[in-house]
């Protein structure tokens, strides 16, 4: 049955990572944020129910004993996730997703938009290293942009904007930062999974990646290839008005510093987020 499935992220460890790698948060009662090397990722259910969580992206390639250990820590043995949602497909979000299906046995869901690259049919655009922001950005090009093939393994998340087993939140299309690029919200709470369509920490800055100093961001530079859909997702999402949000890269953030974050990040998107020069600039 996992025959059908290639992992491309094999063998692809990038050397990459931050104070807080291995350190987990409670955000909430049933939201966890895991920072795998310098990505997030969360488990979204109580300890409480431990057969009845999810998997929101799957870290850095090579690392599914890291995740292992740390659901384990959280769930305890042998609990594993209804499934794994995916917010985009980028390498740092999938590097252990092949491990983790063959290890679970569970599906996998992401964007209709976001399939070709996980299904080996695209590969991603080569990440643009010629965008001004720090060492993170000139390296950039090293990073794996070919497709993962998850076989039937994967499927379009449901376009109702519903969640498989996570009752209470919705998907919303947040494209530019990749084109089937989704966020995840819950709105008795006001709770925002950003994924990378804004991020808190300055992504391009080896120093910053490093020390996790919090500031609200837009997404990674160097892999974001359409600016004007990334600007119109910051958008969508500050018009939700989050109370808390985890995103793909930083600290999670809250409150007055979430809401006034986002506001002067949508008040000056093309000032604080648009590379001032790059592959992707018009």
């Amino acid at each position: 049955m996992q025959d059908d499935m290639r992992d491309t992220m094999e063998n692809k460890f990038m050397p990459l990572t931050s104070l807080r790698s291995g350190m987990g948060q409670i955000v909430m009662q049933d939201l966890y944020c895991y920072t795998n090397q310098i990505v997030n990722l969360c488990f979204v259910g109580s300890p409480e129910k431990p057969n009845e969580w999810v998997l929101i992206d799957t870290g850095m390639p090579e690392s599914v004993n890291h995740i292992l250990d740390a659901a384990k820590e959280r769930f305890g043995e042998n609990n594993k996730p209804k499934a794994i949602i995916l917010t985009h497909g980028h390498f740092d979000h999938v590097g252990a997703v092949v491990d983790l299906v063959q290890k679970w046995d569970i599906p996998v869901f992401a964007h209709e938009a976001e399939l070709p690259y996980l299904t080996e049919k695209l590969s991603y655009p080569e990440p643009d290293g010629s965008v001004e922001g720090g060492l993170v950005a000139k390296i950039s090009p090293l990073f794996p942009t070919e497709p993962i093939d998850l076989g039937n393994h994967v499927e379009a998340i449901p376009s109702d904007g519903s969640i498989p087993y996570m009752s209470g939140w919705q998907w919303i299309h947040t494209p530019g930062h990749s084109p089937g690029h989704i966020s995840l919200f819950r709105e008795k709470d006001h709770c925002l999974i950003a994924g990378d369509a804004f991020v808190t920490v300055k992504q391009e800055s080896l120093f910053n990646v490093l020390t996790q100093e919090l500031e609200v961001s837009g997404p990674p530079r160097y892999l974001t290839t359409d600016w004007g859909a990334a600007k119109k997702s910051v958008q969508k999402l500050e018009a939700l008005k989050p109370v808390m949000a985890i995103t793909g890269h930083g600290q999670p953030v809250s409150g007055d510093e979430l809401a006034k974050g986002l506001e002067k990040l949508v008040k000056e998107f093309d000032q604080i987020a648009t590379p001032d020069y790059g592959r992707y600039i018009n």
